[in-house]
């Protein structure tokens, strides 16, 4: 077995804001969750609306947005205003990250308007949305069809316009790729005011591969096609536990859809949805997914779970029961199964509650549930979201599927943090080198999920409070953040930029590539215009005159070699 040993960690002194990090969960039961009930209604009503509105309808609203959009950045003066950047204020958003570019001046635009589904086109198998509608209201559109976005991040809260300028990924990703694999094309309104739309073989292809993980910062996306794929009624769920170290553990859940003899395109071999949850050092469950039609799953015998419920147990501890009884299939309803961590927010709900996840609780007040991210952010304050930061992990780690082993072993060495997500997603080699990419040569050594067009990843979810600072010792959060990043670069690993971010400009960029983003950024007028991706992700407090200092460097970045050729 891998030496797992953990450092020595001396006790930690607490303060008065771990006594209010203790009791927050009163300011959550009396505040956070009846508002976060109330304004997930008042947006399910908003939605409703929007649906008994016809397409053309939508699209005629839409056209006159746009034209908003352009007018404004018309009035915008590049010597006397700010950067560009949205008018959503910054606890709304999902992401742990403190959104502090905001606090320098800066040029707002307003796209609270675009939430609409424009249009699913059931020929084209392509579904046209704005950037605010989120992954509940996708769902809720498409499923009675037996339709659905391709990836469908699990969390009501997220939007298509995070998920593309960010990062976004599913069970279905190990098929698929991330989200904005996914997308046909994007409206983006540039920084001049013009209205472009980009597919990967139109005029604007570089901007069609560059805006992802861009943060927003090429232009304003007002609109995107997206792949719709059939689905069926019911998710037909096998849950098979493992116990073994963490390597052994790795190599059980590669099994569970990467077939030994690289038949990875064989969907005889390969199933629908795939995710493993790690408990321990030497347990956990992997979970595998199959469309089932409704006839199949009501079949004599057949069991019918319909975790969605507010009063059924949580998802995660829900799987950890097979860890005592076994494999076990159940069938879960498409909808709800999509989004099983929406609830209790993955396992984030029990350091937010420690009793939600109690019978009496769900049954009772379970239907509140879950807070609303962007409102327990708008009231944590500075000293609580500061404690966070230092005292509790909310990362994404990207790997190669062969070095996902490697990864548990630092995370259990260096956080101890459990439970972990496991899910894999290709990660294709396009023609041209985007910010993130394969690592060269891969195809050559036909390991395990990987295929000649596309090399295999999977997100390794850490999101807990990391051991030490369960059992009170002295925990580092930044520099545990710091040795992590240090090992995903050196592992050609990625970081997806919602979290939280210690990475210094250079490094920034030994971790992902800005050939094409710089190119990008100069061609279509975003410098001097909108804010740099690194600059928008980096942690702390940005003036104005550091804002302009950075923008100044940029012109002339040491870091991005724009003449470097696509490998």
């Amino acid at each position: 077995m891998s030496d797992l040993e953990t450092p020595f960690r001396p006790k930690r002194k607490k303060g008065w804001v771990d006594f209010l990090v203790q009791f927050r969960w009163i300011l959550v039961i009396f505040v956070v969750l009846p508002f976060s009930f109330t304004f997930y209604f008042l947006i399910y009503l908003g939605d409703l609306r929007s649906e008994w509105k016809s397409y053309k309808t939508r699209q005629k609203e839409h056209d006159e947005n746009v034209k908003k959009v352009i007018k404004r950045l018309k009035q915008r003066n590049p010597s006397k205003d700010g950067l560009v950047c949205t008018a959503r204020k910054p606890w709304i958003a999902v992401g742990m990250r403190n959104v502090d570019y905001k606090r320098a001046r800066h040029f707002e635009v307003d796209l609270s308007a675009f939430r609409n589904i424009l249009e699913i086109d059931k020929d084209r198998m392509i579904a046209r949305v704005e950037p605010l509608v989120n992954m509940g209201q996708i769902s809720r559109a498409t499923v009675p069809m037996n339709l659905s976005l391709a990836v469908v991040a699990e969390l009501d809260d997220l939007t298509v316009g995070g998920l593309i300028n960010g990062y976004g990924i599913e069970g279905s990703s190990h098929i698929y790729g991330l989200f904005s694999d996914t997308v046909v094309s994007y409206e983006i309104v540039l920084a001049d005011g013009r209205l472009v739309r980009a597919t990967k073989d139109n005029e604007y292809s570089d901007l069609f591969y560059a805006i992802p993980w861009s943060q927003g910062t090429l232009g304003l996306l007002v609109a995107a096609e997206i792949r719709l794929i059939p689905v069926k009624e019911y998710m037909k769920l096998t849950y098979k536990p493992v116990v073994g170290n963490l390597q052994e553990i790795a190599q059980a859940y590669s099994d569970s859809f990467a077939p030994r003899d690289g038949d990875q395109d064989n969907p005889e071999k390969v199933p629908d949805f795939v995710e493993t949850m790690v408990y321990s050092p030497t347990e956990a469950v992997c979970m595998t997914g199959r469309y089932a039609s409704k006839e199949e799953a009501k079949k004599k015998g057949n069991k019918i779970n319909s975790v969605g419920w507010w009063y059924k147990p949580w998802f995660y501890q829900h799987a950890e029961t097979a860890l005592k009884k076994g494999t076990f299939v159940e069938y879960i309803p498409t909808r709800d199964y999509y989004h099983r961590h929406t609830r209790c927010l993955y396992w984030e709900g029990k350091l937010i509650l420690p009793f939600a996840d109690q019978f009496w609780f769900r049954f009772l007040f379970g239907w509140l549930m879950p807070p609303k991210v962007s409102l327990l952010k708008a009231t944590q304050g500075e000293a609580i979201r500061n404690y966070y930061h230092e005292m509790h992990v909310i990362q994404d780690m990207l790997v190669p599927l062969y070095k996902v082993g490697d990864a548990l072993e630092w995370v259990h060495r260096e956080m101890e943090v459990y439970p972990i997500w496991l899910c894999p997603h290709k990660l294709f080699r396009f023609p041209v080198k985007t910010m993130i990419y394969p690592e060269p040569g891969f195809e050559l050594h036909r390991r395990q999920g990987d295929t000649q067009y596309a090399q295999m990843y999977t997100d390794v979810g850490v999101y807990y409070a990391p051991g030490p600072v369960l059992r009170g010792e002295v925990f580092d959060g930044a520099e545990a953040v710091r040795r992590m990043e240090n090992w995903l670069i050196e592992n050609h690993g990625y970081q997806p930029q919602y979290s939280v971010s210690e990475l210094s400009e250079k490094n920034f960029w030994r971790m992902f590539d800005a050939g094409l983003y710089e190119q990008c950024r100069r061609k279509y007028g975003a410098v001097g215009n909108f804010m740099s991706v690194y600059y928008k992700s980096k942690k702390g407090r940005k003036t104005e005159k550091e804002v302009q200092e950075a923008e100044q460097a940029h012109l002339e970045t040491a870091y991005a070699e724009v003449d470097q050729p696509a490998d």
